[in-house]
């Protein structure tokens, strides 16, 4: 929800006004330690409450977790824009290193205009490697390319579909971390490719 809100320049409630109930978790992009919330009509929220209790859920003295959540919605707009920019410095190249659409690698390739968020999808090429190979491949690190390059680079990404990975950037990447990614991705694709 915060993503897509900053993405699309508008406030969430914009967004949420068009569902029955949001869950919002402050862990992911806007870096709490833990902790979400749920909204909707009074009756869900209700019965929401009752199966939390069911199943033992609960926390005590989540005040210092709600400070945490508070902190990161308070600084979500600035933290997003990051994450976004580095997922679009990754896919296109906008500023230092060439991104995955400049370098036209044989391997992969990404749709600029999926890229809308923290979120991109790479498609990959041809019958090898597969998504998961590929992602074995990125994160594994070899003397090789501790020799060549001079970094030894580890790259989690998750395959998503039988021809696609996915790369998401959140809060703790920095923008080095995304040229190291971007990178990685090329030595690997280079490799695999020889």
């Amino acid at each position: 929800l915060m993503n897509a809100a900053v993405a699309q320049g508008v406030e969430p409630a914009q967004i949420a006004q068009h569902c029955d109930s949001v869950s919002l978790c402050f862990s992911k992009g806007l870096g709490a330690p833990a902790g979400a919330v749920l909204a909707g009509r009074r009756e869900f929220i209700a019965e929401a409450w009752r199966m939390r209790k069911l199943l033992g859920g609960g926390m005590r003295q989540a005040g210092v977790l709600a400070a945490a959540a508070l902190l990161g919605l308070q600084h979500a707009e600035t933290t997003l824009h990051r994450d976004h920019d580095n997922a679009r410095r990754f896919a296109e190249g906008t500023s230092g290193p060439l991104g995955i659409h400049v370098l036209d690698l044989p391997l992969c390739s990404v749709n600029l205009t999926a890229v809308e968020t923290n979120i991109v999808m790479v498609n990959i090429r041809g019958a090898w490697p597969s998504p998961a190979e590929l992602c074995d491949h990125l994160r594994a690190v070899s003397e090789e390319e501790v020799a060549e390059t001079g970094e030894a680079v580890s790259v989690l990404l998750l395959p998503w579909s039988a021809r696609t990975v996915r790369a998401v950037w959140h809060r703790d990447i920095s923008v080095h971390d995304t040229e190291l990614a971007r990178s990685k991705l090329e030595f690997v694709a280079r490799k695999c490719q020889e």
